[in-house]
C-alpha cells in the first residue's frame, strides 16, 4: 500500500502529484527569531480541508532537503486534515550540493563514499529523521544551469536509491532540460517509465513533449496557477492537446504550490499571482479541460490511476494498474 505521513493507506484517490505544504528556511528562524513564523498548521490543514470538499484526497509533498523540509510540522497538519500527504526524499539544488555533502563524496576535498544514496534508502525504509515517516518517492532537479556536476550527483545518487527500493522518481526540469535528466537516469539503469519529468507543463512545445513521452516517461503538468512562466490558456491548450493524443495515461496534474512558503510575502505572491492556490484546478483548470473535449475518462487517468500506479510500488515492482475510485466533480 502507498505510504502517507499517516502510514500505509489502501487507496490514494484523486491526487496532486506535485504540491507542498510547508517551505521554511531554518537558519532564518534560528537566528532571528524576532521574525514571526508563520507555519500555521491549522491554517495548512484548513487549505487542505479546503481542497478535500472539492474532490482531491491526496496531495504528494514534493518538499526535500533545499526546500525547507521538516517532517514533524507535516505531522501535525496531516492529524488535523483527512486528506493523505505523500512525503518525499531526495535533495533540490540547481548547482553546488550543501557542504556537507560537496566536501564528502566522489571528487570532493575530502572524497570517500557518496551518502547520498543511503541517506534516501533509509528515508524510503526506514523513515525520515526520527518520525517514522515513511518518503514514498524520490525528487532530483536540474534548471536553467543544467546538469551540473552537482545536479549530477543527486540525480544518480537517486537512480542508485531507486533502484534499490522500487520507488518512482519525480524531477523538477526546464525546459530542453527534461531530455538530459532521462538520458542520465537511464544510463544509471532507471527504467523512464517510472519518472516524471516535473514541470513539463511548462512547456508549450508539443514535439519536446512528446520525444519525453517517447522515452517512457510521465510528464508533469504540475504548474498550474504560474501564468507568468506560461499562461492559463497555454496550459490547459497543451493538456488537451496530449489528451487528444492518446496520452492522458502518462500526465499527472498539479500546482507546485505551498500551504506556506517563509520565501515569499504572501500577500505579493497573491496579488502577482491570484491563481497560485490548491483550489485552482479543480475549479479553473478541470472546467476548461472539459470544455476542450477532454473526457471524464482521461482526467481520471491523470488524476487517479496514474498517480495510483505511480506510488503503488512494493518492493522493486511497481503494482498493476487498477481501475479507479473517483474524480472531483
Amino acid at each position: 500500500m502507498p505510504e502517507t505521513v499517516r502510514g500505509p493507506v489502501a487507496d490514494l484517490g484523486a491526487t496532486l502529484m506535485h504540491e507542498h505544504v510547508f517551505g521554511l528556511s531554518p537558519e532564518i528562524l534560528w537566528n532571528w527569531p524576532d521574525i514571526p513564523e508563520q507555519r500555521d498548521v491549522e491554517q495548512a490543514a484548513a487549505k487542505l480541508e479546503a481542497l478535500r470538499a472539492e474532490g482531491i484526497d491526496t496531495i504528494v509533498d514534493l518538499t526535500v532537503v533545499g526546500l525547507g523540509r521538516y517532517v514533524p510540522a507535516v505531522q501535525e497538519v496531516a492529524a488535523l486534515t483527512t486528506v493523505n500527504i505523500v512525503a518525499a526524499t531526495g535533495l533540490y539544488t540547481y548547482d553546488a550540493l550543501p557542504p556537507y555533502f560537496g566536501n564528502r563524496g566522489p571528487g570532493s576535498l575530502f572524497g570517500g563514499p557518496d551518502r547520498l544514496a543511503g541517506f534516501f534508502v533509509r528515508d524510503l525504509t526506514e523513515g525520515i529523521g526520527r518520525t517514522g515517516v515513511k518518503a514514498a518517492i524520490l525528487k532530483c532537479a536540474t534548471d536553467r544551469p543544467g546538469m551540473t556536476p552537482g545536479c549530477e550527483r543527486v540525480f544518480r545518487a537517486v537512480a542508485e536509491a531507486h533502484l534499490a527500493t522500487g520507488a518512482p522518481i519525480s524531477t523538477h526540469s526546464h525546459e530542453p532540460g527534461g531530455l538530459e535528466q532521462q538520458r542520465l537516469l537511464a544510463a544509471c539503469g532507471v527504467d523512464l517509465s517510472r519518472v516524471i519529468i516535473g514541470h513539463a507543463g511548462d512547456s508549450t512545445d508539443l514535439a519536446y513533449l512528446e520525444e519525453l513521452l517517447a522515452a517512457g516517461s510521465y510528464l508533469g503538468m504540475d504548474r498550474f496557477g504560474l501564468d507568468a512562466i506560461t499562461p492559463f490558456e497555454q496550459r490547459v491548450a497543451t493538456v488537451a492537446a496530449l489528451c487528444e493524443r492518446g496520452h492522458a495515461g502518462r500526465l499527472v496534474l498539479g500546482h507546485d504550490s505551498y500551504c506556506f512558503n517563509d520565501r515569499f510575502d504572501a500577500e505579493v505572491v497573491r496579488r502577482r499571482h491570484p491563481n497560485y492556490h490548491l483550489l485552482h484546478l479543480t475549479r479553473d483548470v478541470l472546467p476548461e479541460l472539459r470544455r476542450r473535449g477532454v473526457t471524464a475518462e482521461q482526467i481520471d487517468q491523470m488524476l487517479v490511476a496514474n498517480p495510483r500506479r505511480i506510488l503503488g510500488w512494493t518492493s522493486t515492482s511497481p503494482p498493476p494498474g487498477t481501475s479507479p475510485r473517483r474524480t472531483p466533480s
